[in-house]
């Protein structure tokens, strides 16, 4: 794959990791939503619930995975803005996850990995 912009790669992993997701029974609620300064990268529903799924890209080569890139105050942000999704758009009783789905261009290869339930948000 050519080298890509920033906001490019970005927009070509959204897209795949919906593919992805699709192929595997989610249906896409919405994609990059915000409200304020929060954003979520897509929502999707399954059987299991809403799925909150945070999409990294990244060129090749990485120096750690790419699930890792989602650290805890990333993860306290999607919580935030999964929050006032609830609240503002999707008022439900279902199960609630926080998935990750990385996309590694590498070379021609695209590597696509899905980390279902990659946290659990502590509320104390």
């Amino acid at each position: 794959m050519n080298l890509l912009t920033t906001s490019k790669l970005g927009q070509t992993g959204e897209e795949i990791a919906c593919d992805f997701l699709l192929s595997r029974g989610h249906q896409i609620l919405d994609r990059n939503w915000r409200s304020g300064h929060l954003e979520l990268d897509i929502v999707t529903e399954a059987a299991d619930g809403l799925h909150f799924v945070e999409v990294k890209a990244r060129t090749a080569p990485v120096t750690s995975t790419l699930a890792d890139q989602v650290n805890h105050i990333k993860q306290k942000r999607i919580c935030a803005a999964a929050l006032q999704y609830l609240n503002k758009t999707h008022k439900s009783d279902k199960e609630v996850f926080f998935d990750i789905v990385s996309v590694l261009f590498d070379r021609e290869e695209t590597v696509v990995r899905y980390f279902p339930q990659a946290w659990i948000p502590m509320y104390i």
